[in-house]
C-alpha cells in the first residue's frame, strides 16, 4: 500500500468516503441544503409591513395625516390602539415592533408655532428589524415635518413652494450608501452566514476524516512508513469537493442572485482554498490530539459554532474586547470575512487583502502539528500494538 502512486491512493480515499454517507454528505448534500434554505429565510431582501402601534391621542386632521405617512412607508404596518397601556404590551409580546404616542392637542400646537413631542418607543432587542423601523418612522417624521413647516411659510406669504420648502427646510443632505446601495439585508446577512456555516462543516470534515481512516484501518496502519504523502492523500481528498463548494457558493452569490463582485476572483479563490486547508487541519488536530469522535466533535462545535458573532460582521471588530479578539484571531472564517467582503465591495487590491491570506496560510503550520502526532503514535505502535486498528486477516 506504501509504493501505491499517489493518484491510486487519492481514488481510494474517496472510495473510502463515499462508503461513509455522514461525511460523504458533508462534501456535498449538507452545506447546499443549507446554503438554499438560509437564502429562502433572507430571499426577501428587505423588511415590508413590519407591525407598529400607534396611538394617536389628538385624533386631529393632523394627526391622523401623520398615521398616514407612518402607514405609506412600505418598512411600517400601522395599529392602532386606543391606550398606551394596551400598545405597549403588544410591544412586550413582540406582536408590534415600535409604539407610536401623538400627545393630545398636537394639531393646535403645531398651528401655534410650538414643537409637540411624538413619542416613539421601538424594540432595539431586534437589532435589524429595529434599525429598519427606527429609520423607516425617522424618513415619514422628517418628510411630514417639512410638509407642515412649507405649509406654514406659505400661509405667512410665501406664495413660491420651492422658496417655502427651502425656507423651511434650508439644509438638505442627501446620504448614498457606497455599498450594498439597496440595503438588502439578505446580501449583508447570507454572505456572512453562509461562510460561517461552511466552516463548521470544513472543521467537521477534516475530523470525520481522520476519525473514518481510524475506524476503518487505523491511523497507525494507514500512516506508518508514508507520513507525509498519506495525510496529502487525506488533504487532497477532503479539500477539492469541499473547495469546489466554496466556488460554488461565490459564483452562486454573484451570478446566480445579481450580487456584486468588485474584485479578482484568483485571489477570492485563493483565499477560499486557504480557508478550506486551514479548517481541515484544526479538524484533522482535533481528532488525532483526542482520538475520541465524540469528544473531537464536540471541540468542533465549541470552535466553530459562535463564529459569526467573532467575524466582525454583525459587531465591529476593533470594539471588541481582547478576549474576543484573540478568539477571532484563531478563526479561519474571521479573515477570509475580511477578504471576501474587500473583494466583494471594494475591490481590493493584491496589497490589501495580503495580509488576510498570510492569516489563513499560517493556519498550515497546524499540518506540521498532525503530522508529528500521527508520526508519534506510528513509532509507538510498532512497541504496542493499536487497539483502534483492525487485525489484518490473512487467507491462504
Amino acid at each position: 500500500m506504501n509504493n501505491a502512486s499517489f493518484l491510486s491512493l487519492l481514488w481510494q480515499e474517496w472510495r473510502l468516503i463515499a462508503s461513509d454517507r455522514w461525511l460523504a454528505a458533508l462534501l456535498g448534500g449538507i452545506p447546499l441544503a443549507l446554503f438554499l434554505l438560509v437564502w429562502a429565510i433572507f430571499s426577501s431582501g428587505t423588511g415590508r409591513d413590519l407591525p407598529i402601534g400607534v396611538v394617536d391621542l389628538d385624533n386631529s386632521a393632523l394627526s391622523r395625516s401623520l398615521v398616514r405617512y407612518y402607514d405609506a412607508t412600505p418598512t411600517l404596518a400601522v395599529r392602532s390602539f386606543n391606550q398606551v397601556e394596551s400598545a405597549s404590551a403588544s410591544l412586550d409580546s413582540a406582536q408590534t415592533y415600535a409604539t407610536v404616542v401623538i400627545p393630545h392637542d398636537f394639531e393646535r400646537a403645531t398651528r401655534r408655532g410650538e414643537n409637540p413631542n411624538v413619542t416613539a418607543f421601538y424594540n432595539s432587542q431586534y437589532i435589524l428589524i429595529g434599525k429598519l423601523v427606527n429609520s423607516a418612522i425617522n424618513q415619514a417624521q422628517s418628510t411630514f415635518s417639512a410638509r407642515v413647516a412649507t405649509q406654514s411659510e406659505m400661509l405667512h406669504g410665501t406664495t413660491v413652494s420651492a422658496q417655502a420648502a427651502g425656507l423651511s427646510v434650508p439644509v438638505r443632505f442627501q446620504i448614498v450608501p457606497l455599498f450594498n446601495a439597496g440595503t438588502n439585508y439578505a446580501q449583508f446577512l447570507v454572505s456572512a452566514i453562509i461562510p460561517a456555516l461552511w466552516q463548521i462543516t470544513l472543521v467537521a470534515s477534516g475530523m470525520l476524516s481522520m476519525a473514518l481512516t481510524d475506524k476503518r484501518i487505523g491511523l497507525e496502519t494507514y500512516f506508518r512508513g508514508a507520513v507525509a504523502k498519506k495525510l496529502g492523500v487525506k488533504v487532497l481528498g477532503t479539500a477539492i469537493p469541499l473547495w469546489l463548494l466554496g466556488v460554488v457558493f461565490a459564483t452562486g452569490m454573484h451570478w446566480g442572485l445579481g450580487w456584486p463582485m468588485n474584485g479578482d476572483w484568483t485571489i477570492l479563490l485563493t483565499a477560499q482554498w486557504l480557508m478550506v486547508l486551514a479548517c481541515l487541519a484544526v479538524g484533522a488536530l482535533l481528532y488525532v490530539g483526542s482520538r475520541n469522535a465524540v469528544r473531537a466533535m464536540s471541540l468542533v462545535a465549541g470552535f466553530t459554532a459562535p463564529a459569526f458573532a467573532f467575524m466582525g460582521v454583525s459587531f465591529p471588530a476593533g470594539e471588541m474586547p481582547f478576549f474576543a479578539q484573540c478568539w477571532r484571531a484563531m478563526l479561519p472564517v474571521s479573515h477570509y470575512i475580511t477578504l471576501q467582503i474587500g473583494q466583494f465591495n471594494y475591490a481590493a487590491t493584491l496589497q490589501q487583502a495580503m495580509p488576510a491570506l498570510l492569516a489563513l496560510a499560517s493556519f498550515s503550520v497546524i499540518w506540521l502539528l498532525v503530522a508529528l502526532k500521527v508520526k508519534r503514535l506510528c513509532a509507538n505502535s510498532e512497541v504496542v500494538p493499536s487497539d483502534n486498528a483492525k487485525p489484518l486477516e490473512v487467507t491462504s
